[in-house]
């Protein structure tokens, strides 16, 4: 993917009515540490039976995690506004368990870190997501970022400050989700919300072939009428 296309999908993560964010990425950028499996993070080697493309709300991310070095680049404010980036795309295998770590990492590209930063800000995110993700779908940090790059690029979005100022449910806000993308209905999406009720994540349910499926039986998910508040 080109330097250009990668600045051009931060842009769409807002809809018409909102304000378009723009990204730029800084000329230095803090290297990636190699993270690797632990006891607690095994490796687990089993078939892909779907994928989530896991979409992170900014405004909330930022909301404790203005000094995070993790999170410098998407919530100092230097580099743009942020509104959905990509926190990953993640193989998802069958019974709610899923492959990780699957193969041995080295540290992802910096050409391919300043490709797909305006997607996902954070150089150690992207290493994390690939050594825990990546490796059980693709050869090449290239190949994965490439294939979550395309599908993050088709998303459209709610005017989520008009949906800021509205009392939501689960459920109201799925179907505006939705309603911004031809053809997706709420049942393919999964909310995470933290305690309070705050938008933290939207999660889009895929199947082997990258096409949108309803989630799983048993996915975690809040209730329809749980209250959903959007910073």
């Amino acid at each position: 993917m080109r330097a250009g296309l990668a600045l051009a999908l931060l842009a769409m993560t807002s809809a018409a009515g909102c304000s378009k964010p723009a990204c730029t990425v800084p000329a230095d950028i803090p290297g990636p540490m190699l993270e690797g499996r632990s006891v607690d993070e095994p490796r687990r080697v089993i078939p892909i039976a779907g994928y989530t493309l896991a979409l992170s709300w900014s405004p909330e991310r930022c909301a404790d995690r203005m000094t995070s070095p993790m999170d410098r680049l998407r919530c100092s404010g230097a580099a743009g506004s942020f509104a959905f980036t990509l926190h990953g795309l993640w193989p998802d295998g069958a019974d709610g368990q899923w492959p990780q770590y699957c193969t041995p990492a080295r540290l992802v590209p910096d050409k391919v870190i300043r490709e797909h930063l305006c997607m996902t800000p954070s150089p150690q995110l992207m290493q994390h997501e690939w050594e825990k993700h990546g490796t059980c779908m693709a050869k090449t940090p290239a190949e994965y970022f490439e294939r979550s790059g395309r599908l993050f690029a088709d998303l459209r979005y709610p005017d989520m400050d008009k949906l800021r100022g509205r009392p939501l449910t689960a459920a109201s806000f799925k179907a505006a989700f939705a309603d911004a993308n031809a053809g997706m209905k709420s049942d393919q999406m999964r909310l995470k919300l933290d305690g309070q009720g705050w938008l933290e994540e939207v999660q889009i349910c895929l199947d082997a072939r990258f096409g949108r499926r309803s989630c799983p039986a048993g996915s975690r998910d809040v209730a329809d009428g749980a209250p959903v508040r959007v910073r």
